[in-house]
């Protein structure tokens, strides 16, 4: 068996196509685009990197973006500041918090400075809240954008078994919880987990989420089962060992290529319907 491999790219590409007509739509409602305000604390290199990519992509979708960049001896009352504002400008329709942030900023209460309607990259409690209870919200946009990957493959969560090794607040415990949303069995997985390897060998869904490279090993994976790779390592490693799990897996994501793109276009999708809501916001009051 060789696993066919899940093309991120394209995927992510479907989402944006219908984001850009969105963006247009948003436009001529509000007179203004729809505007990502990013917040960048300290000098990360990959960081900075990240902020680009996402600013050059807001370009491409026909969406504002906002880089705000703070020095890294900044407290964490400065960044909540900034975040408030953000939060209480009408122009600005999202607010992504790039982590991680520098060790002594306290990355909880930075996310928790976002207001709810602005949270598109789905960081608060409030989101989280919203993606366990099926509430209207905005989901993690790594998660959201692995639960559009398994739909463009038509990947049906309902009754299978998914395991997702990794517990942290903005992939692997959402993500369970959107699959749980689905229909799905979740187990969830982590450092401490005892034989890891059964369990991953029980499973129909793979979701690797734990930031250590190859920890997944090919054997661990049952035949057939569908594997998602959210794991981003130095050398272009993800956190399956790819080559022997593709030969066991029917479906893998490539790292490049897989998770990635998708979660940039969910970020942009969700801002666009942040802005969609403030345009009929503004409707509703004049």
């Amino acid at each position: 068996m060789s696993a066919h491999v899940i093309d991120g790219v394209r995927v992510a590409d479907e989402i944006l196509r219908t984001t850009r007509v969105r963006a247009l739509d948003v436009e001529q409602a509000l007179g203004r685009k729809a505007c990502l305000a990013t917040v960048l604390v300290g000098d990360d290199p990959a960081s900075h990197t990240y902020v680009r990519m996402k600013a050059n992509r807001c370009r491409t979708a026909g969406l504002d973006s906002r880089s705000h960049h703070l020095p890294s001896t900044s407290r964490t009352a400065d960044v909540v500041a900034l975040i408030e504002d953000l939060s209480s400008d009408d122009t600005v329709d999202g607010i992504l918090v790039q982590h991680p942030m520098p060790a002594h900023v306290d990355e909880r209460e930075a996310f928790e400075a976002i207001a709810a309607g602005k949270d598109v990259d789905g960081v608060t409690m409030a989101s989280f809240a919203a993606m366990s209870l099926g509430t209207t919200g905005f989901r993690s946009c790594t998660p959201a954008g692995i639960m559009h990957l398994l739909d463009a493959y038509a990947v049906d969560p309902t009754g299978l078994h998914a395991v997702v090794v990794g517990r942290s607040p903005i992939l692997g415990k959402p993500v369970g919880m959107l699959l749980l949303a689905r229909d799905a069995t979740v187990t969830y997985c982590h450092s401490r987990t005892v034989n890891l390897p059964h369990l991953v060998a029980e499973a129909d869904i793979v979701v690797a989420a734990v930031g250590k490279p190859e920890l997944v090993k090919g054997a661990w994976i049952k035949p057939g089962a569908v594997v998602v790779d959210a794991g981003y390592n130095p050398g272009n490693v993800g956190d399956v060992e790819y080559s022997s799990a593709a030969e066991r897996a029917s479906l893998i994501t490539p790292v490049p290529g897989g998770v990635g793109p998708t979660t940039i276009a969910v970020l942009l999708e969700q801002t666009v319907d942040a802005a969609h809501r403030a345009a009929a916001a503004a409707a509703g009051r004049t």
